[in-house]
């Protein structure tokens, strides 16, 4: 593969959970600190499993980071103009405007490193990690382990109270004892048919929309889980 040297670019991390992503967005950045490039990161504020100001992965390895707007990651192009090599982690979880964010960053000279889940809970499209894995000069798709038959896993199985969830269970849900594994196409399961009381109370607890207030999520932007990754 022949490496960008005249201009800037954006690269894309994506995968399922528990595929690396984070681990391999923080093994670029340390290179690139070696190499001695001035180097920025961003998180999204929804975003708080390793603390408000870093990004991290399960076995420990962490980088500080600056916490952005959810719904304004165009704010990242104001914060550092200087930075050679910005990073991105959980991009799934900004709105579509990171798209315009990435590619503004990208045609003043910086290298961009992004890293999100790219499918919903449901094996669904997550945005706006497609529309940067279309624009971006370099694009890497992980995998990891399926936990029921070992295969490569590209899909997020949701678990609630250890079942499958149902499939027009809330995206995003506030205070569920949710939680997720890596599962293959064939292992990957939803449930259909009748909601259970606990599924509607779940529903009834999910974020507003953006017009419900400030703490609303952009419907485009709960169509999958939180990326609590082994990345």
């Amino acid at each position: 593969m022949h490496a960008i040297t005249q201009s800037g670019w954006v690269e894309v991390i994506s995968g399922s959970m528990f595929s690396g992503k984070t681990e391999e967005l923080l093994r670029r950045l340390r290179r690139a600190e070696i190499a001695g490039q001035s180097v920025a990161v961003y998180k999204p504020a929804v975003d708080d499993r390793y603390g408000e100001t870093t990004i991290g992965t399960h076995n420990g390895r962490q980088w500080d980071a600056t916490v952005v707007d959810d719904d304004d990651p165009l704010g990242i192009l104001d914060d550092d103009p200087a930075a050679e090599v910005v990073a991105i982690d959980e991009a799934n979880f900004f709105s579509n405007d990171l798209v315009e964010a990435c590619n503004a960053l990208a045609d003043r000279g910086s290298r961009v490193i992004v890293s999100g889940t790219d499918q919903t809970f449901r094996g669904e499209p997550f945005e706006p990690l497609p529309q940067l894995m279309a624009t971006a000069e370099y694009v890497d798709k992980l995998r990891a382990i399926c936990t029921v038959c070992g295969e490569p896993a590209t899909r997020n199985q949701r678990l609630i109270e250890g079942e499958p969830a149902h499939v027009e269970d809330p995206t995003i849900l506030v205070g569920a004892a949710e939680s997720y594994e890596a599962r293959c196409r064939d292992c990957h399961v939803l449930r259909t048919g009748e909601r259970s009381e606990r599924g509607e109370r779940e529903e009834r607890s999910e974020r507003p929309d953006r017009a419900g207030g400030e703490n609303a999520v952009d419907a485009d932007r709960t169509n999958g889980a939180s990326d609590a990754d082994d990345d």
